[in-house]
């Protein structure tokens, strides 16, 4: 896209380019669906000087049977000229995790981890790659409730492939609730993060945090 496209283009404040590339994806694994989405307040967004670095959050029913959350934040959203052609899209991706429930409401722990891991890359600029692994202090994921699941792990999304943008390139990494001990295996070794990834698929071939898992895997 040329800067004289962009700047016509722009000219429609409802137009959002990074935000619509991500619908696009999705659009094309839950065709016809509208998704449930939350909304960070106005007010509390980071370009108005809130704590809030992720604008929102869209919930998809996959046929699988599980929930599909993907943030909207992570990569350039809306009309920003100064962003054009860049090799990566911001930080170059877009969080996503699945879970079992079928209920949004049900999902609100999880959308809120996500914004806490948004906020970690924006105030420490340290991002997340594939394979990367993080504890929550030996405590559950979910902050309510006793779970084995107090660590995340890093994978690609295993369905939403990654796209070439206008502002670069935007991928979509998945985070998957992971065992203490297996915390602690990959934190000996950390080459064994797609050894883990692979173990854990064929149980969950796409991965679901279920919150309740008791089994450690072994690898």
């Amino acid at each position: 896209m040329t800067i004289e496209e962009f700047r016509e283009k722009a000219k429609n404040e409802d137009w959002v380019p990074g935000w619509d590339a991500i619908e696009s994806v999705f659009k094309k694994l839950y065709p016809e669906q509208e998704p449930h989405h939350f909304a960070s307040k106005i007010e509390k967004r980071a370009m108005f000087g809130g704590p809030e670095y992720i604008d929102g959050y869209s919930l998809y029913k996959s046929p699988n049977g599980y929930t599909h959350i993907v943030t909207f934040g992570m990569t350039e959203l809306y009309a920003e000229e100064e962003s054009l052609g860049g090799e990566y899209s911001r930080w170059g991706y877009e969080m996503t995790m699945k879970l079992p429930e079928d209920d949004p409401e049900q999902c609100v722990w999880a959308v809120n981890l996500l914004g806490n891991l948004g906020r970690y890359t924006y105030t420490k600029e340290s991002w997340f790659e594939p394979g990367h692994f993080m504890s929550n202090l030996g405590e559950s994921i979910k902050t309510d409730v006793d779970s084995c699941l107090t660590a995340i792990m890093v994978v690609p999304d295993t369905e939403a492939e990654g796209i070439d943008t206008i502002y670069g390139r935007v991928d979509f990494l998945q985070f998957v609730g992971i065992t203490t001990e297996e915390y602690e295996m990959l934190k000996a070794d950390p080459s064994k993060a797609p050894l883990l990834a692979e173990a854990m698929r064929k149980d969950t071939p796409h991965l679901v945090t279920d919150i309740n898992r008791t089994r450690s895997y072994k690898v």
